[in-house]
């Protein structure tokens, strides 16, 4: 009897692109969606991508030498190579998958590319809104997870410092594949939902304003309460007997502070409930919230005391309270017994009102990726690993990220740092380890390269690369550099 033979199952290769090592059908993608099995070759599923300073932002062009000719004189000295679709080094005793010459004013430069593999990663979000959104060292949660915390504020923005290495792999895998997936999606300027410790909910996307507990924020401060009074002073002298600016940092009062002094402004015998700093500065008026002016407080007569008719206080005396943007005011008139009583606002000060806040800038998140580029990644580059570190302290060596500079840090090592929307949409990936995976290129003159040991004998033209691809794939595409359009 004849037994009927089944169908040989395709069979399945090894991707060396990480050190997850997947195995792959055909037609398959491995875990990271990156590097897929075609015709029995692992390639990278997105094409390299080249800029071009002559394309508007958005717009596309197929490269000369994969399409038909239309006449146009196609001029190489325009375009520059990321690493964007390039592929990786890894197990990184190999040359980087790109390493292309290009004459810049009249100077051999050699450009590097890799995708670089991440551990030692992760973003600072700066927040600019007057909120408070929680404080400071508490833990950041997405999914439910520890993803990072909140660190120190600055003036008129709040941060956050999520990922890092701790996070990747120092705790539970739910924690690490949470942390990576956050980290991806905030660098290719995806909105993410996190949840603060002890404070609010925040949805944050790069170049977007947030939006806390619900309400989308509109502008961040124009400054504190006390610089707030020594910018519009002059405009509120004559208008109204006194002035306080809200603010959970310093709360500023005009009669007391140096510039309504140097205006002239008359004692009004107002007392503010916090730590006096210096005269018309006050800390602590208030605990941090989402009300005026960052505080937790709905009603802003709740900061003051009783008024001294010691000092100035009389019946009649007329308030101006207003927040460090301009979104919360109210105005007051003191009754008999020295208690502000509220009334409309005149039309004479709705103007500065308005003022404040023409002068605050809009409520946005801006997403800093930071990574230390160091260990064998290096290795793409040079035999010597330690002198293209060196090359890039002594400022020799340039680094960007898919073709937008980046800054590197002072101190040992190549750390780096750049604000995501610099660059061209989808620059981020991953991979299981997990790790974030970000496009790396360094340049220098090809005789400083030859110099540090770079892998001369691996240098292409453009021609060559547009032509030929590279070792995952010879599909590519040419956008507009960043910032540009």
């Amino acid at each position: 009897m004849t037994v009927p033979r089944r169908d040989k199952r395709p069979e399945k290769i090894r991707c060396d692109a990480c050190p997850v090592m997947c195995y792959i059908a055909e037609g398959q993608l491995g875990a990271c969606d990156r590097y897929g099995n075609q015709g029995g070759k692992i390639v990278r599923c997105d094409p390299l991508t080249l800029l071009d300073r002559r394309i508007a932002a958005g717009d596309e062009v197929r490269p000369f030498l994969a399409s038909e000719w239309d006449g146009e004189v196609f001029g190489f000295e325009n375009l520059d190579v990321t690493a964007i679709g390039a592929g990786t080094t890894y197990p990184d005793y190999k040359p980087a998958p790109f390493i292309v010459s290009r004459q810049i004013d009249g100077v051999d430069f050699v450009t590097v590319v890799t995708e670089a593999i991440f551990s030692y990663c992760g973003v600072k979000v700066k927040i600019d809104t007057d909120r408070h959104l929680g404080p400071e060292a508490a833990w950041v949660r997405a999914a439910g997870e520890i993803v990072g915390h909140v660190t120190t504020a600055e003036y008129g923005s709040q941060m956050l410092s999520l990922g890092g290495v701790e996070h990747l792999t120092g705790g539970s895998k739910a924690e690490g594949r949470v942390t990576c997936d956050v980290l991806m999606r905030l660098c290719n300027r995806e909105a993410v939902t996190l949840a603060i410790d002890g404070g609010a909910e925040v949805v944050v996307q790069s170049g977007q304003p947030p939006i806390v507990d619900g309400g989308r924020e509109v502008r961040m401060r124009v400054g504190c309460g006390s610089a707030t009074i020594g910018m519009f002073a002059a405009q509120w002298h004559g208008l109204v007997d006194e002035v306080v600016v809200v603010d959970d940092h310093i709360t500023g009062v005009v009669s007391e502070h140096q510039a309504g002094k140097v205006l002239g402004w008359p004692d009004t015998g107002i007392r503010i409930k916090g730590r006096r700093s210096t005269p018309g500065r006050y800390f602590q008026v208030a605990r941090p919230g989402l009300g005026w002016g960052g505080t937790d407080v709905d009603d802003p007569l709740a900061i003051l005391g009783e008024w001294n008719p010691g000092k100035g206080a009389r019946p009649g005396l007329t308030l101006l309270m207003v927040s460090t943007t301009g979104e919360q005011h109210g105005y007051f008139v003191l009754d008999h017994d020295l208690v502000p009583r509220p009334a409309p606002l005149p039309e004479a000060l709705r103007a500065t009102v308005a003022l404040i806040a023409e002068n605050c800038e809009p409520a946005l998140c801006t997403v800093l990726f930071v990574g230390g580029a160091g260990g064998s990644l290096r290795s793409g580059v040079t035999t010597n690993p330690v002198r293209l570190t060196r090359s890039v302290q002594a400022l020799k060596t340039s680094v960007s990220c898919g073709g937008a500079p980046a800054w590197v840090w002072p101190g040992g090592g190549i750390t780096l740092m750049i604000d995501v929307a610099t660059m061209p949409e989808g620059s981020f990936g991953y991979v299981p380890t997990p790790a974030i995976v970000a496009p790396l290129e360094f340049r220098l003159p090809r005789e400083d390269f030859r110099a540090l040991g770079g892998h001369d004998a691996a240098v292409r033209s453009i021609e060559d690369v547009l032509a030929r691809g590279g070792e995952y794939g010879a599909e590519v595409r040419t956008v507009a550099r960043p910032g540009k359009g």
